[in-house]
């Protein structure tokens, strides 16, 4: 069949179908997508070819607000666009006022969760010095893909206007269709980007205008731009480096003469020439980052960049002072930093010591990403190690009264505050009596758990528990937990109370008010921790006698030692308390007369494999034996001895010393069970001696 001749064709036919309205992702837009039926007519009326093809439109209504009248603009934007019929009025009124209660929820809304809160970099603005007087028209687009093949000044003004058509996104459907402006556009860049700057910038910026949505990603990745862009940012770095240290010569032969007019002349032209150099830089680098952090959207895109080295090229770009472009490093790092095989690169190029100048620092977002990425480190004992050592600490505190970061803040102490090493540095800092002071301040009925748990982990360190209690803080704290039974601040009590030295004494003023609140009608936790203080309080001058009778304090006790009676915790902070207790011999004696002996040694049996119950029940065995009444009950009424035998062979070298040291005390009262004692002791010996052999 042959072909039609020009003067068989008539007219070409468009016809447009299957409309779907959706509202865009990120943007105050509505997205149209179409189907297009073009066909080219006979005169006849018949079609000579025909072809079909889908396309987008994307409407950007601005100037939405939550005072705009969102009728009249479905309007508008209906009779502004011939792809949508009238019958579709009432669905964009519909997603129009979806687009308007997002704004509003997420622009007006002044409570929001600070942790939760997103920071992302400004969308870029146009580069100076590429803007052209000319306007681009999209009907013209193959001209300015001719103009690519011609020399860098006619490259740079092509692709300049291409940039134009790109910046607005709908006409990035139509670019994209055009395989042969963007194999132009990546050929270029590829060929040319070492010998113009400014042309490189152009071209990553068009590409960082597909890069923007996220079903254009494979269009960028296919025409090879991410490598390129990681391989232009490395480039940049190296050549400022070179730069930097030419700047770094001329001005240490200007110091060497200071009288030398040639050289000064030569400094300043160095300068210029260096700055000139460093804004045209920063625009190629701020526009190629941002695209592979639009890329990185892909997981395993961002795990080649991180192959490539990103990690040491976005650290090394947190030396510049460009807050727009900190804003964006500080971002993808963030982004990164959920990955522990990041975390460990970011470790090995000190990025803590890099990001200790940008706190604090005048830009809100920049900051509250800076603090955001700290605390995703911070969960890498190496890298908090490092936020110590820099001195972090001060400045972290001293930013606690910034109520957009203070939950960021303080989830960053938390994290630090777990290590017992890094402990003593919250005094150093001064950071414990501000803590201790906004706790004070807090509402007794709602105080931040941050901030409790930040205090319960200070106060195991002796320093930390000794500032805590300095003039009337122990007595503001108990006066407080006593009143608001508040089981986190009484931890804190309780870890402040393990201490020798001169805090424990200061509790005695408190004994009798945590006995009183040992009993059944209270809540297990509170009285598991009130419990968990007295058995802490191993003092001399304290009559345990007195507060046992007085608060009736043993059969409690001893309820608590059934099995199964309560939780595991909560039993063996009864059987330490028990042997707290048994220090003082009347206290030991009424324990054996009230039948302790039998409930701790059924117990025993039952959490043998445990090594905590384990120790603190031959621990009570242990403080027993040494008073005579009750040493005389153990050897002679209770299977006591034959139950230390056995565990001296323990395991555990902590329970195989006590028992023991236990029976050393026992063999010196029994001689038959002195006898078995060292029998056993020498059978364990021989066998550990021919086992050698």
């Amino acid at each position: 069949m042959d072909a039609p001749s020009i003067g068989d064709m008539q007219y070409i036919q468009r016809s447009v179908k299957g409309c779907s309205l959706e509202v865009h992702p990120t943007e105050n837009a509505i997205v149209v997508e179409y189907e297009v039926d073009a066909s080219i007519l006979a005169e006849s009326g018949g079609d000579i070819l025909g072809d079909h093809m889908e396309g987008q439109k994307i409407l950007c209504v601005p100037n939405l607000s939550p005072s705009t009248d969102v009728g009249a603009l479905a309007q508008k934007v209906v009779k502004g666009c011939e792809l949508i019929s009238q019958s579709y009025l009432p669905q964009v009124e519909q997603l129009l006022y979806y687009l308007q209660n997002r704004k509003s929820s997420s622009v007006t809304g002044k409570v929001e969760k600070k942790v939760g809160r997103s920071v992302k970099p400004r969308e870029l603005s146009f580069f100076e010095g590429i803007e052209l007087n000319e306007e681009a028209s999209i009907t013209k687009l193959d001209e300015y893909v001719d103009l690519l093949y011609e020399d860098i000044q006619k490259k740079i003004r092509g692709s300049a206007l291409i940039l134009q058509l790109a910046r607005k996104p709908e006409n990035l459907p139509e670019l994209l269709h055009n395989e042969a402006a963007l194999g132009a556009l990546a050929r270029v860049l590829g060929e040319d980007w070492k010998q113009s700057v400014e042309l490189a910038t152009i071209i990553i910026y068009i590409f960082f205008c597909f890069s923007s949505f996220s079903h254009f990603h494979e269009v960028v990745r296919d025409n090879g731009i991410g490598a390129l862009c990681m391989s232009v940012v490395e480039h940049e770095l190296k050549r400022h480096d070179m730069w930097w240290k030419e700047l770094h010569q001329e001005n240490k032969a200007c110091e060497s003469e200071p009288e030398n007019g040639s050289l000064r002349r030569d400094k300043g032209k160095a300068l210029r020439k260096y700055q000139e150099f460093r804004a045209k830089q920063e625009q190629l680098l701020k526009v190629s980052l941002y695209l592979l952090f639009n890329l990185a959207e892909d997981t395993s895109t961002e795990l080649k960049m991180r192959k490539n080295g990103i990690v040491g090229l976005l650290v090394k770009v947190l030396d510049r002072d460009d807050q727009e472009m900190l804003v964006l490093v500080v971002s993808f790092l963030k982004k990164l930093s959920i990955f522990l095989e990041n975390n460990n690169d970011m470790a090995k190029v000190d990025i803590v010591e890099r990001l200790d100048r940008l706190v604090p620092c005048d830009h809100e977002d920049l900051l509250h990403l800076t603090l955001h990425l700290l605390l995703n480190l911070c969960c890498d004992s190496v890298l908090r190690a490092k936020m110590v050592q820099v001195r972090l600490l001060p400045k972290l505190i001293g930013l606690l009264g910034d109520e957009k970061n203070r939950q960021i803040l303080m989830l960053i102490l938390c994290h630090i505050s777990m290590d017992d090493c890094f402990k003593g540095s919250f005094v150093d800092a001064g950071c414990t009596p501000q803590l201790l002071q906004m706790l004070f301040e807090c509402d007794e009925e709602k105080v931040e758990p941050d901030l409790i748990s930040i205090c319960i982990n200070l106060a195991v360190n002796e320093r930390n528990a000794q500032l805590m209690c300095e003039g009337d803080r122990l007595k503001m704290l108990m006066k407080r937990a006593l009143k608001t039974k508040d089981c986190q601040l009484m931890k804190m009590i309780r870890n402040i109370s393990k201490h020798d030295g001169p805090t424990k004494p200061l509790f005695i003023d408190y004994v009798g008010d945590l006995a009183a609140q040992i009993h059944a009608d209270e809540e297990e936790e509170w009285v598991c921790d009130c419990l968990g203080t007295l058995s802490n309080l191993t003092l001399p001058d304290l009559d345990w006698e007195l507060m046992l009778k007085e608060y009736n304090l043993l059969p409690y006790l001893q309820d608590r030692l059934q099995p199964g009676s309560a939780q595991d915790d909560f039993v063996l902070d009864v059987v330490i308390m028990i042997g707290t207790v048994s220090m003082n011999d009347a206290c030991a004696a009424m324990l054996v007369k009230s039948g302790v002996i039998p409930a701790l040694i059924e117990l025993l049996n039952v959490k043998q494999e445990d090594n905590k119950f384990v120790f603190h029940i031959v621990n009570i065995f242990c403080q027993m034996v040494f008073h005579q009444d009750t040493r005389d009950v153990i050897i002679k009424d209770t299977h006591v001895p034959a139950y230390l035998i056995d565990m001296m062979l323990d395991k555990n070298i902590e329970i195989g010393t006590l028992c023991e040291n236990t029976l050393n005390v026992i063999a010196d009262y029994d001689v038959e069970w002195r006898r078995k004692f060292l029998s056993e002791k020498f059978c364990f010996q021989n066998t550990q001696w021919l086992e050698m052999f």
